[in-house]
């Protein structure tokens, strides 16, 4: 980290403060990512081992701010040891947004508002600031080509369909492949293919769309990020959103260029069909190869898209080989045993008020914490906090600025953040989180949502929350 460090009060001119890694924003990348505040700036630090990824990324970055799209500001830095420091575009991705404002398959409207925004914005990163993008710096290819789709076909054949011990006639496979991949090169590729258009890829501020990770974008074909985004397994986006979806990002195209709706339709789906058999490759390789084995969670959510795509959607090329191993899949007993295997850890987290009842375990296993917050500042002694709750903005902001609420918060994080990676070694299903105030309203309120807030999105881990002390006033209201 001192790179990041000396990076940061060069550009600022004077040190960072705090340092906060951001393990949830790692994913399977390998990069490590931290947060570096001092004063009233925050900035986001990079430090990766691949210098041709740093160096697409910068470059990406400074010709997308060019053009004006919201990505984020390079501040400094230092390519020979793999650092640089980026523009904090905040906590909240468009998958944590999604989760927190949906009910089962109901979605409220504010996130599929912010859904339609981020796809109206990509049309301008694929066909606006394409044009003049230098993609000599792509990595590791310069387009989507038969190459980059027969790793990604290959990558499923081999860290997917061998390792789940799936039976599939190999030569019959690869002729499969061989037509699909002519398929998908018929389609025009001399876009901009961001690559990993998905919804943990999108950040929210300020109600706006900000775009992250596209190191690995090249030229390509229109149809794979936008099937990237509504076929994103875990997103788990309906049917009927994901065709709203698809036109309005149609609507927004047409208005960059000459588009023929019909011919992009005819090499959508087996854009889809290649974007999922890439992610399945992807949770084969990191949850049977590599033993991180809650990446296999999203396999339902691949599973339950491939049979959907089955009933709905006729290919205009016949694919058996290939149809045949999906199926079974779908139909896999050994699968399915390793999939419910790495069922995700549920982390339960509540607020509560010392005055009231202690939260009650109701999984069995026992065992949690419970952290004491009455031993920070209080809103609730002002007048001016008492009407509001540690999910207004007003409270937020005035626990956010308190230094000791900023450290008992980041002590806090770190037990559970170390306790979760614990138990999913080990295979736990739950883990309770308490926290407890002296009304049960601000401090304890604020801090669990910053802590559901630091774990949605993280693999492997199911974050809900519940504020005892604001049901119970709740239902008081409700019995009068």
């Amino acid at each position: 980290m001192d790179v990041l460090k000396q990076l940061f009060e060069k550009h600022y001119g004077f040190p960072a403060g705090q340092v906060q890694p951001l393990q949830g924003q790692l994913g399977g990348s390998g990069r490590v990512i931290v947060r570096l505040t001092a004063r009233d700036v925050s900035m986001i630090g990079v430090v990766h081992a691949v210098p041709e990824e740093n160096r697409a990324f910068l470059e990406f970055s400074r010709h997308f701010r060019r053009h004006g799209l919201p990505v984020p500001e390079i501040y400094a830095e230092d390519l020979q040891q793999g650092a640089y420091l980026e523009e904090d575009l905040g906590d909240t991705t468009l998958f944590d947004f999604l989760n927190a404002h949906r009910s089962g398959d109901s979605i409220d409207a504010q996130a599929v508002e912010a859904y339609r925004k981020t796809v109206a914005v990509l049309p301008r990163f694929q066909v606006e600031a394409g044009v003049d993008l230098n993609y000599r710096v792509c990595y590791p290819r310069s387009s989507f080509d038969r190459q980059s789709i027969a790793w990604d076909l290959n990558y499923f054949k081999y860290y997917f369909l061998r390792l789940a011990a799936v039976p599939f006639n190999e030569q019959a496979l690869e002729g499969d492949f061989g037509r699909l991949t002519r398929f998908l090169l018929a389609a025009p590729h001399d876009y901009f293919l961001y690559r990993d258009f998905q919804s943990r890829n999108v950040m929210l501020r300020d109600g706006k769309p900000w775009f992250v990770d596209y190191q690995g974008g090249r030229k390509g074909a229109l149809q794979y990020d936008i099937a990237s985004l509504l076929f994103d397994g875990k997103a788990n986006l309906t049917p009927e959103l994901r065709q709203e979806l698809l036109d309005h990002y149609l609507d927004r195209l047409g208005d960059c260029m000459n588009l023929d709706r019909a011919a992009f339709m005819e090499h959508y789906y087996a854009y889809v069909y290649v974007r999922i058999l890439q992610a399945l490759g992807a949770y084969g390789f990191r949850g049977f190869y590599e033993r991180k084995t809650h990446f296999l969670e999203s396999v339902p959510y691949a599973l339950k898209n491939l049979h959907w795509l089955a009933g709905n959607v006729k290919l205009p090329i016949a694919l058996p080989a290939l149809m045949e191993a999906l199926d079974r899949i779908a139909t896999s007993e050994q699968l399915k045993g390793v999939v419910a295997a790495a069922a995700p850890l549920t982390v339960r987290i509540f607020s509560f008020s010392f005055h009231g009842k202690m939260p009650a375990d109701v999984s069995g296993h026992g065992g949690g914490f419970v952290f004491d917050a009455r031993g920070l500042p209080n809103p609730g002694r002002e007048e001016r906090f008492r009407p509001f709750t540690g999910k207004d903005a007003v409270v937020i902001e005035y626990l956010g600025r308190e230094a000791s609420v900023r450290q008992f918060l980041e002590h806090a994080l770190a037990l559970v953040d170390l306790t979760v990676a614990a138990y999913q070694a080990r295979g736990f299903s739950s883990l309770m989180v308490s926290f407890g105030c002296t009304g049960g309203q601000h401090r304890s309120v604020y801090l669990a949502e910053q802590l559901v807030k630091h774990l949605r999105g993280r693999m492997g881990v199911e974050a809900v929350v519940r504020h005892l002390e604001m049901e119970e006033r709740e239902l008081e209201k409700q019995s009068r």
